[in-house]
């Protein structure tokens, strides 16, 4: 690949399972890809610094903050939102589990809280609450509806393990 920048270059990006081309400047970030060019909202823009967590998807399967990832880091690699994470008109057993549980207020939070909690599930860190509230810590609810969802990620590690 030859050098890029400053003008808009063609980016290959493979999200949910579909490859897309886009004409990207290198400096665009991984959720304004996502949101302006691709037209998937569910991620969302809160702070734009990295520090609520609600742009939170996933890269080749590791969760990510899509405000900070340049978007052009991403070729080759898969990009996981929360529009991909249903299977059609099935949702995820997680984003059951948060409606089942109330685990939103307002919602905004809520696609980058679901990212991160089906993450951790698979990363082995939701042994307890205090460590499901660490591993957690990255993403911030203002509506303080954290009972919620710690309840919500028991449930769906309860059902994995049979319990």
């Amino acid at each position: 690949m030859g050098t890029r920048g400053p003008d808009a270059a063609r980016v290959n990006l493979s999200v949910n399972g579909t490859s897309r081309v886009v004409a990207l400047e290198p400096r665009v970030s991984l959720l304004d890809a996502l949101r302006e060019h691709l037209g998937l909202t569910g991620s969302k823009k809160g702070c734009d610094q990295g520090t609520c967590g609600a742009c939170t998807v996933w890269v080749d399967g590791r969760r990510v903050l899509a405000c900070l990832t340049l978007a052009i880091t991403c070729e080759g690699l898969e990009v996981t939102t929360i529009e991909g994470l249903a299977e059609g008109e099935e949702l995820h057993p997680m984003q059951r589990a948060f409606c089942a549980h109330d685990a939103f207020q307002c919602g905004y939070c809520t696609p980058g809280q679901i990212m991160s909690a089906v993450a951790l599930l698979e990363e082995g860190h939701a042994g307890s609450d205090a460590e499901i509230a660490e591993w957690m810590s990255g993403n911030l609810c203002r509506c303080a509806a954290y009972p919620n969802i710690r309840a919500a990620v028991r449930d769906v590690r309860d059902q994995a393990r049979g319990e």
